[in-house]
């Protein structure tokens, strides 16, 4: 691996920093090389490749907006001994502490940002081709992976469709699958008929989002915040904040500067609850059954 690294970056330095990072789904490491410093990070699944193309396209997708500030991909390699490689821009990064309200207001700026560039019918890219925006459907235009597991991002015009069949019921089905839980099944079944009453009177436009934005995914350089680890697609922004208020990380002056320009809208709470849903199964799906009994007790308040 170490020589096709060379290769692909045109550096005859490759040499370990000592700095490692990473987490429960990949390894990292930094590395010099003859032009600086980049990050690769390393994944030996089967679907690897899958994952790390999600990324380096939800990356490029994320710099695009010039809102907030993500390593620039670099590129993704198949490993010969198994998974693949993805080589990103090194960036010296500490916990976020003094650029909080700055990352709420660069991440609602990003959420905006679809909505602002149909109001200036300018043009932007998504993929390689141009696209006139904005974005009209939700979805995006490959595959990315939420953990390990890969979501369905295949466009679609109606949200609540689309939060329902390609994200809460593809979680529901591996549970189903893997578990068998009659339990859940059966809270589903009642749940998914209530769905669109959710979303009655509001208006919901395509904003590209991180789409794993916990405190483990976002950061600071000496001189701005920083997201990272993305899974992105283009959804209902509140999604966004759904994981980002389960384990910590995020203080009042980041929500304040967020909602200072995208304000709550009604029925704020109950579709927090409903996005949180998607990742208590999701975490389900990953590591196991301790995650079983706050998705039950969710979908129990949710269809009452």
């Amino acid at each position: 691996m170490e020589e096709i690294l060379k290769e692909a970056l045109g550096t005859v330095t490759l040499k370990p920093t000592g700095c490692h990072g990473g987490g429960c789904i990949n390894e990292g490491e930094a590395y010099f090389i003859d032009s600086g410093t980049v990050f690769v990070k390393q994944n030996r699944k089967a679907k690897a490749r899958e994952m790390f193309d999600g990324e380096y396209e939800s990356l490029k997708a994320i710099a695009a907006t010039n809102s907030v500030r993500a390593p620039d991909p670099i590129v993704v390699l198949d490993n010969p001994n198994g998974g693949a490689v993805i080589v990103l821009e090194y960036l010296d990064m500490k916990g976020l502490r003094k650029y909080s309200a700055q990352l709420g207001e660069q991440l609602a700026k990003m959420h905006l940002h679809n909505h602002t560039l149909s109001n200036n019918k300018q043009k932007g890219h998504v993929g390689k081709e141009e696209t006139l925006f904005p974005i009209e459907n939700f979805g995006f235009h490959v595959t990315t992976c939420c953990g390990y597991l890969p979501q369905d991002n295949t466009w679609r015009s109606d949200w609540p469709s689309f939060f329902a069949q390609q994200k809460l019921d593809a979680q529901l089905r591996m549970i189903e699958k893997d578990y068998g839980d009659r339990e859940a099944k059966e809270l589903w079944s009642e749940l998914q008929l209530k769905i669109p009453t959710f979303f009655d009177g509001i208006e919901i436009y395509p904003s590209l989002l991180h789409g794993d934005l916990w405190g483990g995914n976002v950061a600071e350089t000496i001189n701005e915040p920083v997201i990272f680890d993305p899974a992105s697609f283009y959804g209902h922004h509140e999604y966004e904040l759904a994981i980002a208020g389960m384990f910590g990380g995020f203080n009042s002056s980041f929500y304040g500067s967020y909602h200072k320009l995208i304000p709550k809208a009604p029925g704020f709470d109950a579709r927090h609850k409903l996005y949180q849903l998607f990742h208590y199964l999701n975490h389900w799906n990953h590591f196991g059954t301790g995650y079983r009994g706050q998705s039950i007790s969710l979908m129990k308040s949710l269809v009452k």
